[in-house]
């Protein structure tokens, strides 16, 4: 047993493991539960493992499932020179869209967090019929994010600049010390230190620091920086917008709220958009997991039967 099944095993009982292959890559997925299916979705650098203290008390009401992205965690890794960038969201999300079908699921709910939540926005925009409940948490899209930038963000979310650096400039540099810095986002985004737990934190370390995975986060943030600005600024000018109702939660100590109206940015691009802070900084599924359930279970159980 390897530290990632460990921890699920101890973290998410009773869930399935099983990989699920699209166009002959492999997609790591843990199933549990009853009921309509709900897929949630992490950020980095992290795994499926953030939702630990959440998706178990949802199973009685869902049929959950837990993916890693693809360059994350257990799942597979694209490789330098591939075009166009295979991290382009709107590639991720049709890469998840097919690993739901493939379990049986063509139409679900959706809670992400992170980069998660960028793929996850993406399946809405561009899957409407697939998604029926979006949730996104402390996120703005790649369009309002750059062109909201100022000195105090980049100085907050130094890594969105440094990490669209051309390869390999930003990996090379991380790889000196890729514990250290993988450290400095997952405990440098509040006012105070996130109560990883600690077998949670061991797999985040361990899985986000060997050279395959510094590169899928470089080029995830290279794609949000160009081709997914790109489509942002299409779907904009056509005014596309999310259709299925949508949760937003955000951290009240952490980046995101402190320098963006969301209500402002998620209602440009929502039909309808709900809100919600959450006393956390930006890693809410581990600073906030009661108040986020507490958030999730009514939004995502609206016009269902108890």
């Amino acid at each position: 047993m390897n530290i990632c099944e460990a921890a699920d095993a101890r973290l998410l009982p009773g869930f399935k493991r099983q990989f699920v292959t699209v166009d002959g890559n492999d997609t790591l997925a843990l199933t549990a539960g009853s009921g309509p299916p709900l897929l949630m979705l992490h950020g980095d650098p992290q795994t499926h493992l953030c939702w630990h203290d959440i998706a178990p008390r949802l199973t009685d009401r869902f049929t959950v499932v837990l993916t890693d992205l693809r360059g994350r965690g257990e799942s597979h890794k694209p490789e330098p020179g591939q075009t166009p960038n295979p991290f382009a969201k709107r590639t991720m999300a049709a890469e998840q869209v097919a690993v739901m079908h493939k379990l049986g699921f063509d139409s679900f709910s959706l809670v992400a967090h992170d980069r998660g939540a960028r793929v996850a926005r993406r399946m809405a925009l561009d899957h409407p019929n697939a998604i029926e409940r979006l949730c996104v948490m402390d996120i703005v899209p790649a369009l309002d994010f750059y062109k909201n930038t100022n000195a105090a963000i980049a100085q907050d979310y130094f890594y969105f600049f440094f990490l669209t650096q051309p390869y390999p400039q930003p990996e090379r540099l991380i790889e000196g010390d890729a514990e250290a810095f993988q450290r400095q986002i997952l405990f440098g985004l509040g006012d105070k230190r996130v109560p990883y737990d600690e077998d949670a934190l061991a797999v985040y370390l361990e899985r986000s620091t060997d050279p395959a995975s510094i590169f899928s986060m470089c080029e995830c943030f290279r794609a949000g920086y160009g081709i997914d600005r790109d489509y942002d600024a299409v779907d904009w000018e056509a005014n596309r917008k999310i259709t299925c109702p949508t949760l937003v939660l955000w951290g009240d100590k952490g980046v995101t709220g402190r320098h963006f109206d969301l209500k402002k940015i998620w209602d440009g691009w929502c039909e309808d958009a709900h809100y919600a802070a959450m006393p956390s900084g930006h890693f809410i599924p581990e600073e906030a997991p009661n108040e986020a359930f507490d958030a999730l279970l009514p939004f995502l159980t609206k016009g269902t039967a108890a």
